[in-house]
């Protein structure tokens, strides 16, 4: 057995309706309902799965702890990403910078969520896209 990829990915956060707002707005995902009024956001083939702290559901991780998240997202570009989340009230915690993704040399941007997860936004410096 090996890995080939990654499905989906929980986080635990204090407000689901918060933290669907962020991500819908900011990054545009898309947030749906699934299973028994479960959340998710979905990106591409991707999808985040959310807990609220006080709501988790078993299994869980051992100690489901908001703000422990550390993401990197690939996005189809940075052009305009400053303004864009200046217009959304979000502060840019580091700027552009070359970071190394799975792939090689990558360009990232780092942000918060309103959990205080570390968010990466970053593009792969050759030019290549995330596999879909």
């Amino acid at each position: 057995m090996k890995v080939v990829g990654l499905d989906h990915l929980v986080l635990t956060v204090a407000s689901i309706p918060a933290t669907v707002a962020f991500y819908e707005r900011v990054l545009g995902m898309q947030a749906e309902t699934f299973g028994a009024g479960r959340t998710a956001l979905r990106f591409g083939p991707h999808k985040i799965n959310l807990h609220q702290a006080d709501n988790t559901f078993d299994p869980k991780a051992a100690h489901p702890t908001c703000g422990s998240g550390d993401l990197c997202f690939l996005v189809d570009t940075l052009e305009g990403i400053e303004p864009h989340l200046a217009a959304c009230g979000v502060a840019v915690l580091v700027a552009r910078s070359t970071r190394t993704g799975a792939r090689g040399p990558i360009t990232s941007v780092y942000v918060r969520d309103p959990d205080q997860n570390l968010i990466e936004l970053s593009v792969y410096q050759d030019g290549t896209l995330p596999a879909a």
